[in-house]
Parts: C-alpha cells; sequence; structure tokens
C-alpha cells in the first residue's frame, strides 16, 4: 500500500534540510519570484538547483511555487523563470493564474502543474474542471468539507493535497483583496499586511458595539493530529503542512510529529496524541483548530482574544514586589525559556535569564514550584504565565537536525567468482537498480581466503554516504582472495551510480504557443449592479447590462443573474449568468466572468474566452497603466480584441469567508471599525460572509474607452 505524501514547507534551505530529516516525503520552496509567500526566505536560483539535487538524493519531491497572479510586464520574466525550474528537474510547479496555466500547459508539455489553493477550488466541479483542463494535481480551498473531498477523490481521477496544520487564512484563498486594497500589499502579490490579525470593532446599523474583544478577523491555527485518520481514509494524496515562514525548528517538529501519525496509522499502532499536542503547542500555537474541512463549528474557528503565539501556560502570578516576580508553577520551567505574561492592556514576554526557589538559585523549576525571576515591567497579580519557547526542545531538535541521520535503505548482492570480475547489484527504497562490474579480477587464495564477513564489512562502510544497507547478499567461491582497496572501490562507485539513477532527469520539451480567437468588435458600454427593483426601474433605459443577485430581479432581457464567489449546491439556470469562481467555468455555458478571478495578463483573458467568456471583468488589483499593457499585449499576441469590462464607483469585496462574525452576533449587515476609524460593510450571506472595502475604487470611464475597455460597471 502507497502511503499517502507528508508534503512540508521549506523557506529556505536550513528548513529544507530539516524537513527532509524529519521524514517528510516531499517540500514546497519557493524562488525569489512569484511566491505567495514574499516575505519568506525563500530559495535564489542556485539554492533551487542544489534543492532539487539535495531532495532527490533522498527520494524527496520537489515543488516549487509560482501562485501570484502574474502582470503583463511579468511574463517573458515568468516564462524564462518556469523554463529554468522544468530544466532543472522540479517535480511540479504550483500555480493561481489561470492564463499563465494556460501558456505553461501549452510550452511545456512535460511539466507537472498542480492548482495552487489561491485558484479556491472549493467543490466537486472545480476538481472536475480542473482534471479536463490538465492539471496533476487540486490543492483543495481550506474550507472544502471531507465529505466533498472524499466524493471527490472517488469519482475524479485527479490528486488531491489538503491543508492539514499551521495558520490559517480567514479568507478564501486567492479571494482576499483587503491588503491590497487597504494598504497597497496584495496577497495575491505575496506581500499580504495581515489584515485579519488587526484590532477591530463591530458595530450594527443603529451604531451600536458588539464585540467585547478586538481581533475579530484572527484565526486560530489548523491542527488535524486527532483527526487525521479520517482525512486519510478519504484517500487524499497528499497531506500539506503550512509554515513557509516558520523557522527550521518548527518545520522539524511538525514533520516528525506528523510522520509519527501517518506511520502508526498505516501500521495499527497508538500513539500519544496529548504530548504531541503539547510540544507542537510549544512551538507556535494561536490556540487550535480542527478546521472547517473537519466540521468544525464557527464559533470556534477563530481566537478573537490574541492573534500571536500563545505557547502553553505553565503558571499565574502570585505578586509583584519591586523587581521582583514570584510566579507559582503549573509545569516546568528552565533557564533561557521564553515566557510571556498575560495582560488585558499589553502582554509582558521575555527570555529567562535567572531563576530561584526558595532563594536558591536554579536552572529547572518543576511544577508546583514558586519561582522568583526578575522582571522591571509592571505585572497584574494573578496574570496567566504562558511557555511560549522551550529552549531545551529546540535545542533537542537543533541536535537531531545536525546529526542527519536520515538514511536511504539498499539491499545488495555481491558476486565474487574466481578469475572473474567482482560484481554488485544495489536495489534502493524506490526500486532503483544499479548493477556495477568492476576491473579487478578474483584471484584464487594462495595464504589468507577472504571471508563473506570481512566483505560484508568493507561493503556496509557507508558512512559518508546517504545510504544505510538493509541487506546484503554475497555470492562467493571458497578459498579465494579480493583486495580490500577492490572493495571499497566497488561501494563507492556502484553507490556514485546510485546518486545518478536517484537524481531523475524530467525530460524537458517546449513548444510554440499557437492563438486561435473570436475577435470582438469594440464598443462602449455600460453595465450596473443592482439590489433592488428600485433601482432596475431608475436604470433600465440608462445601462446596457443590469447584473443582480436575486432570480426576483431578472426582470427583463437586460438582466444577468450574479453568481456568488463560494457555491456549494448548483441551481439550474438556462440563462445569462455573471460566475466568479472556478467550478462555474465547467457547469454553465452562456457567462461573464467577475473580477475574482484576478484577470491580470491577456492570457488570463484568452483563455476564458477560449472556455466560453462572452465578457471578462479585470481584476480589482489593475491600474491604469496595468489596463493599457493588458490591451495593447492582447490585441499584439492574438490579432484580436478581448471583450473586457472594468468596475469602477463601487465598494469592492475585499474578503470572503466561511468564518461568518453574524451568527456569533446575530446580524444580517453590520460594519467593522478599523483602528484608524474607516469602516467596512460585512454582509452575512448564512453560507459566508463578505467584507467590503471602507472606500471605493474609482477610474474615469472615458479613459477606460481610450484603453479599449469595452464596458465600464458600477455597484449600486
Amino acid at each position: 500500500m502507497r502511503k499517502v505524501e507528508l508534503l512540508s514547507p521549506a523557506g529556505n534551505m536550513e528548513c529544507l534540510k530539516a524537513a527532509i530529516e524529519a521524514g517528510c516525503d516531499a517540500v514546497y520552496i519557493g524562488g525569489k519570484l512569484f511566491s505567495a509567500r514574499g516575505f519568506a526566505g525563500n530559495f535564489t536560483d542556485d539554492e533551487i538547483i542544489e534543492a532539487i539535487k539535495y531532495a532527490h538524493l533522498y527520494g524527496v519531491k520537489v515543488y516549487v511555487t509560482i501562485n501570484t497572479i502574474i502582470y503583463q510586464r511579468e511574463v517573458n520574466t515568468f516564462l524564462n523563470y518556469v523554463r529554468f525550474l522544468h530544466q532543472n528537474n522540479v517535480d511540479a510547479v504550483i500555480i493561481q493564474d489561470i492564463g499563465m496555466f494556460y501558456l505553461l500547459k501549452n510550452k511545456f508539455p512535460n511539466l507537472t502543474i498542480h492548482a495552487s489553493t489561491q485558484m479556491n477550488i472549493h467543490n466537486y466541479e472545480g476538481a472536475l474542471l480542473a482534471k479536463k483542463l490538465g492539471f496533476k494535481r487540486v490543492v483543495m480551498a481550506r474550507e472544502t468539507p471531507l465529505d466533498v473531498i472524499e466524493k471527490i477523490k472517488k469519482d475524479i481521477d485527479i490528486e488531491l493535497e489538503v491543508f492539514i496544520h499551521g495558520a490559517l487564512c480567514v479568507c478564501y484563498s486567492g479571494q482576499c483583496l483587503a491588503s491590497a486594497l487597504i494598504g497597497n500589499r496584495s496577497a495575491n502579490r505575496g506581500t499580504c499586511a495581515q489584515i485579519c490579525r488587526k484590532k477591530y470593532n463591530l458595530y450594527d446599523k443603529n451604531n451600536n458595539k458588539l464585540n467585547d474583544n478586538n481581533y475579530l478577523l484572527s484565526t486560530k491555527d489548523l491542527c488535524t493530529l486527532e483527526n487525521l485518520s479520517e482525512i486519510i481514509k478519504t484517500g487524499v494524496n497528499s497531506l500539506k503542512i503550512e509554515g513557509r515562514m516558520k523557522r527550521k525548528e518548527y518545520v522539524y517538529l511538525t514533520t516528525k510529529i506528523y510522520r509519527l501519525a501517518i506511520d502508526s496509522y498505516y501500521e495499527n499502532k497508538i500513539i500519544d496524541f496529548k504530548k504531541c499536542i503539547i510540544d507542537l503547542k510549544k512551538m507556535f500555537n494561536r490556540d487550535f483548530t480542527k478546521g472547517f474541512m473537519l466540521g468544525e463549528e464557527n464559533n470556534l474557528f477563530a481566537n478573537d482574544l490574541r492573534p500571536n503565539h500563545l505557547g502553553i501556560k505553565i503558571g499565574n502570578v502570585k505578586s509583584k514586589i519591586k523587581d521582583n516576580l514570584i510566579i507559582k508553577l503549573s509545569d516546568t520551567l528552565s533557564l533561557n525559556d521564553g515566557i510571556r505574561i498575560l495582560d488585558e492592556k499589553e502582554d509582558k514576554g521575555f527570555v529567562v535569564t535567572s531563576m530561584r526557589v526558595n532563594n536558591e538559585k536554579r536552572s529547572r523549576a518543576n511544577c508546583g514550584d514558586v519561582v522568583t525571576i526578575k522582571c522591571c515591567k509592571y505585572v497584574k497579580k494573578g496574570s496567566d504565565v504562558l511557555l511560549t519557547t522551550d529552549y531545551n526542545m529546540v535545542k533537542e531538535i537543533d541536535k537531531l537536525i545536525d546529526d542527519n541521520k536520515r538514511r536511504v535503505l539498499i539491499d545488495v548482492i555481491i558476486e565474487a567468482k574466481e578469475n572473474k570480475p567482482l560484481k554488485i547489484k544495489v536495489t534502493d527504497e524506490n526500486k532503483n537498480v544499479v548493477t556495477y562490474e568492476s576491473n579487478y579480477v578474483v584471484e584464487k587464495s594462495i595464504n589468507n581466503s577472504i571471508t563473506k564477513d570481512v566483505i560484508i564489512k568493507q561493503i556496509s562502510k557507508t558512512g559518508n554516504t546517504i545510504y544505510k544497507l538493509s541487506n546484503i547478499k554475497v555470492i562467493m567461491d571458497d578459498n579465494i582472495f579480493i583486495n580490500i582497496k577492490a572493495l571499497n572501490d566497488l561501494r563507492r562507485q556502484v553507490l556514485l551510480m546510485l546518486d545518478d539513477e536517484r537524481l531523475y532527469q524530467i525530460p524537458f520539451k517546449e513548444n510554440e504557443f499557437k492563438v486561435s480567437i473570436k475577435d470582438f468588435e469594440k464598443e462602449e458600454k455600460t453595465s450596473v449592479l443592482i439590489d433592488s427593483k428600485d433601482d432596475y426601474f431608475k436604470l433600465k433605459d440608462k445601462k446596457d447590462v443590469i447584473y443582480v443577485n436575486d432570480k426576483s430581479l431578472l426582470l427583463s432581457d437586460k438582466c444577468v443573474l450574479k453568481l456568488p464567489r463560494v457555491i456549494n449546491q448548483y441551481d439550474t439556470y438556462d440563462g445569462r449568468v455573471l460566475i466568479g469562481e472556478f467550478g462555474s467555468l465547467l457547469k454553465y455555458k452562456n457567462f461573464d466572468t467577475d473580477f475574482s478571478f484576478n484577470v491580470v495578463n491577456a492570457y488570463s483573458v484568452y483563455f476564458l474566452h477560449k472556455l466560453g467568456a462572452q465578457k471578462v471583468t479585470l481584476s480589482y488589483e489593475l491600474n491604469y497603466a496595468g489596463i493599457k499593457c493588458l490591451m495593447d499585449a492582447y490585441e499584439s499576441l492574438f490579432n484580436a480584441h478581448p471583450n473586457v469590462e472594468v468596475i469602477k464607483d463601487a465598494y469592492p469585496e475585499a474578503m470572503v469567508c466561511k468564518y461568518n462574525l453574524g451568527y456569533k452576533y446575530k446580524f444580517k449587515e453590520a460594519f467593522l471599525e478599523d483602528e484608524y476609524k474607516n469602516k467596512y460593510k460585512i454582509v452575512n450571506n448564512n453560507d459566508y460572509m463578505t467584507i467590503y472595502n471602507f472606500s471605493k475604487i474609482t477610474f474615469d470611464e472615458e479613459e477606460l474607452y481610450k484603453l479599449g475597455v469595452n464596458s465600464v460597471r458600477t455597484n449600486i
């Protein structure tokens, strides 16, 4: 039985080596370009080559994230980068941009492409379309329920990857525009400012404050350890740990614990989940949730108290006497540990550099001890004390990483026959087989015959390599002599050959990208999104197209039904629709596409038109220069005019979230207020929550028409 893949994060080479040492089956990394974790260490081109070779020697696959949206001006750089990755044997690339997928699929037929979670594929139809288009794997949206994942895996021949541990986005991935709109730092460009971890207040429509705690959008961290068997049973292909911005000790510990859990599942063994979860909490947690995939309750998904690492509770403050802090411990504390003392106004964090118990210096104190440590900050009596860094655990992990004990098991057959060349055959755990025949000819012994034990001893000396003998068989004649140097050379040569075999080559092929597309007429049209009959009657004679959110507003042929960005169950509808999510591309035939496809380059427009889109709405993340660059490129590349729309005079949908404040605070509409008094409208749509930006996005209509845009939309 082939085990499920354990996929670990690596923000740099140290983390990659830690993940491999801990037992991962694959790693995902980002280069210096086009990675959705732009603030991770990430890999230079030379480091990527080194990383792929290092990982492949250990039988570990390498997936490279190129999961940002790609502006038109970047396409050539993007192509050169992917060509470099492909030529250096990357196992797969992970991609968000739909136009770049289509370009790569046509240019590089041997390149394996995974659909990033940024594509927001969250339903059966989305996975089926991904299969039809040629994706090898879908990284499912974190919000996708387990029963949906199980059905997809049962019915569709496509690899599925799911997240099992780490930080969560409150918004459906790829659908968060908040950071880009508010701070000009795009999550879809790898520079998220983590707007969701900021403080907010919540008010109803009558301006009544609803919240007590302030971190209303800050999610807990995902931990599925206790439910891992349920996930594995669905048949998913890969279990992903989040954390490309985490340090090597985090990568090692999470990988090691989930490796243990996966192996225990297949071997029918029981592990101590309680201890594992405590260790995981020590390393990093914002409290844990099992996530929406496993049916977590809405009210248990977020931690509105604090957005930072909580560690584990180890005691309470008994008193503060001058600069001496007296703590009653409920767990152990050691010198060099990091602690945080919780406070209503401002938490206090520091490293313990000295400690006394009963006025006696200690390097370690135990549960029940009353310890005195130095602290010059104000601390309130009764405050909780958290352990946020376990120095000894980190030190132990560093040693385990440095020991580099992971080995590839090999089976060896030696053939030593008199007057014949010395031969060796090696088979590794991946069934790679290499055979080497030495120039050395086995001699008849005159004095001292070589023994089987001596041959085994010499061939087993693999200490400076990644290999370890599992089984060895020696086929030999009696009374023969073999030079020890010949045995050593035999071992070295065959293991070098095995290295070459394990450093497999992925055939590189590049095709010409051929185009054929409908040429749309240049027009100057207008459209509007409305939500009431009054709006319809005011605008029906002024607009060419009227988008509506409700079928009850389909009052004439001008009206087009706007579908949600998240769909768990499709309605049957034969009319024209405005679609906002991936699965709808398969489900509907007469459609326009909305801003949520994040279209920022000509290839995305081209591909959506090829799939049947009559009109393509461009991303909110484009400005005038970006629109001009896209339009010029489209006409130059494809010798045709596209039918694109741009939204102006609208409050953009900044987030769409399965987590819903409306459930907890019982509202249909409300608004968030940030620290600068900006107000963000929230709408509870039952299945999800939509948060709108505090300010409108604006364009000059005439300027857009000059750029070649065919339609300009406003929102009421």
